[in-house]
């Protein structure tokens, strides 16, 4: 929100909120929705084998209630932007709430399966909503100096919400005597895995009405006042109030709407920087990265291991995942996007092909041979930790980056869009591969991780260190 043309006062980029406490407490609430983010796409980890058995569906069908939330996941994201810029941040927040919670509840309680996966979708579309105002919520809220490390609580708080829904799982699962259709609470312990997310969605909502609306938005519709309040609060009062206002408004004044036009030029139809955004979108999710977190339990039942086993894996797994996601925190501006990338890039391949090997053989009284069986399970943790540590945060640092002024919003909008595309194919298409062959689905993805080393180092410009004029 700097302007150009006009300076920023002094005191301004540097100002150090006498309420630090309040200001975290603020990103912290905001960042929730993160956390629904993360709990909402992992929690029907839980809940495969359930439905599969429960409705006697194939492996198609059960892909397409897995993966038919995406759907819903495009079209909130596309949308939250215009709702947020009509109706204010804080209210697009408590219609993602509200969304949450009607999902939670009619998931729980499904009469059949084509409701399912209705209330799928309406849980989507607030994942959609969650993954765009989060991010740009703290942006405008947060202190200049502070605005890196509260930006990063949304990354944190994704993955937190993977990691506690799936000991939240596991513990359910434990409940019910380790059978996804156990009795519990009068329902089937799948359903009130599902069901269990109405508890962090009403406290979104709740903490909604205890934080303020973005100065951004109460000077666009002409509350300069309460705005000036705002920003008192969170960047403290040493900083020049008429001059921030000033500065906010007339970088208001002066921002080019990209659209979709402006993305058009070179040979492809899109501008090359475009494609290669695409392209960062495309292998973040290719690798198969989201198969670890939508399938990991049902991935292990079908190699031998214990229910409750599976759903203890999965837990693991989304802890070596918040590892991985701070490693990439400390070091992301470092070393850099780019050899952070190629790092994790080489490792991921490493996990991947000795994935793809263990799978490779028969099981023996329904299960993986020991050593095959070890060697799955370290390589699956170590693939996730070099997702994490690299490509889950570098991809959004770069394309929060690499972009030129001019176009950033919407080809921004365009590369995320991708990504949710290529969620939707790695998601629907895992079942009905991984009943095919098991190991060649794993080679398939090992193949991507591997080309994704000469895409970085041809295609991909280091970021670190440059302002975003100098991009493009």
């Amino acid at each position: 929100m700097t302007s150009t043309a006009q300076a920023p006062q002094p005191g301004a980029g540097t100002a150090h909120p006498e309420h630090l406490g309040h200001v975290i407490f603020i990103a912290a609430a905001a960042a929730m929705g993160g956390f629904l983010f993360g709990y909402d796409s992992s929690v029907i980890n839980g809940a495969v084998e359930a439905i599969r058995d429960r409705y006697d569906i194939g492996p198609a069908a059960l892909a397409q209630v897995i993966a038919i939330a995406l759907i819903g996941c495009a079209i909130g994201a596309a949308t939250a932007g215009r709702i947020a810029d009509r109706i204010g941040r804080i209210r697009c927040m408590q219609i993602a709430s509200v969304l949450f919670t009607i999902s939670a509840v009619g998931s729980a309680l499904p009469f059949a399966l084509w409701d399912l996966a209705f209330w799928r979708i309406v849980g989507g579309f607030a994942i959609g909503m969650a993954s765009v105002i989060g991010p740009a919520y703290i942006a405008e809220v947060a202190p200049p100096a502070y605005r890196g490390r509260l930006g990063s609580f949304q990354q944190a708080a994704i993955v937190i919400g993977i990691a506690i829904s799936q000991l939240v799982n596991w513990g359910l699962l434990n409940a019910a005597g380790g059978n996804q259709r156990g009795q519990l609470m009068g329902l089937e312990a799948w359903q009130v895995m599902l069901g269990v997310m109405v508890i962090p969605a009403v406290l979104y909502g709740m903490l909604s009405f205890a934080i303020p609306e973005s100065p951004r938005f109460l000077l666009s519709v002409g509350k300069r006042e309460r705005a000036k309040t705002i920003l008192a609060e969170v960047e403290g009062k040493g900083v020049d109030l008429d001059a921030r206002v000033g500065e906010i408004e007339h970088a208001m004044r002066s921002e080019h709407k990209s659209t979709f036009k402006d993305l058009l030029g070179g040979g492809f139809f899109f501008k090359p920087i475009v494609w290669v955004g695409i392209g960062l979108s495309v292998f973040q999710q290719f690798v198969g990265i989201n198969v670890a977190f939508y399938y990991s339990s049902t991935l292990w039942q079908s190699v031998g291991v214990d229910p409750t086993q599976s759903f203890f894996y999965s837990f693991t797994t989304s802890i070596i995942n918040i590892i991985g996601t701070v490693i990439a925190m400390i070091f992301v501006d470092r070393i850099g996007r780019k050899p952070l990338a190629l790092i994790g890039s080489v490792g991921m391949v490493v996990g991947l092909a000795l994935e793809a090997w263990a799978f490779s053989y028969n099981l023996v009284d329904g299960k993986l041979p020991a050593t095959q069986g070890w060697v799955a399970l370290v390589a699956a943790h170590v693939f996730v930790l070099f997702f994490a540590l690299s490509w889950g945060v570098v991809v959004w640092v770069f394309l929060g980056e690499m972009f030129p002024n001019r176009i950033r919003a919407a080809a921004l909008g365009v590369a995320a869009s991708a990504q949710w595309i290529a969620n939707w194919a790695i998601t629907a298409s895992f079942p009905s591969l991984a009943s095919w062959n098991l190991s060649a689905t794993y080679i398939i993805y090992t193949v991507f991780a591997a080309l994704s080393i000469p895409f970085v180092l041809k295609f991909v410009k280091e970021t670190k260190g440059k302002a975003l004029e100098e991009m493009g």
